[in-house]
């Protein structure tokens, strides 16, 4: 009775350790990304470019499960993480698709070839082995943020331009 008993624990315990194990997502690497309906966290765009997509893991809350945030450019990605305060967690990962075959590598490991058409237009193409005139991930972060400097800077300019056009006739410029 008593080995009928304990064998009957252990079977047990093997079936809810499978379960556990399948239920939920890991605790660490790339997610599967749902193409063309899952959205980018920063821009709301929906990922569908699976050569130039990125995804960051982290763990915003100490304690619990980790969290898979997923952008439809590497410059999202940057721009997004920039003012969490976990960003620089070693146990934060950043995962883009390498430009050539869309399998993710380590974003922070990546060289980065400038002059891809992506979703954003940041135009960095992610690869895991070096090329010439490739930027690493620091100097593609800059790049981002340069160019996204460059971006409002216009903005900015635009819209004082169409509000200098319609102070001046009165009319509202399109």
């Amino acid at each position: 009775m008593r080995r009928e008993h304990t064998a009957w624990r252990f079977i047990l315990s093997i079936i809810f350790l499978s379960l556990a194990a399948c239920s939920g997502q890991p605790d660490s690497g790339p997610v599967e990304i749902k193409w063309d309906r899952d959205v980018c966290a920063r821009c709301s765009m929906v990922l569908s470019d699976r050569l130039h997509s990125a995804q960051v893991r982290a763990t915003p809350v100490a304690g619990k499960r980790s969290k898979v945030y997923k952008f439809d450019d590497i410059g999202c990605a940057v721009l997004w993480i920039e003012d969490k305060p976990w960003r620089n967690d070693p146990k934060t990962e950043i995962w883009v698709n390498d430009h050539r075959n869309g399998k993710w590598i380590d974003a922070r490991s990546a060289y980065y070839v400038s002059g891809q058409v992506t979703p954003m237009e940041y135009g960095l193409g992610a690869q895991s082995e070096p090329a010439e005139n490739a930027l690493n991930y620091e100097q593609a972060r800059q790049q981002i943020f340069e160019l996204e400097a460059r971006f409002n800077t216009h903005n900015i300019h635009l819209k004082e331009s169409a509000s200098d056009r319609h102070n001046e006739t009165g009319e509202r410029q399109h």
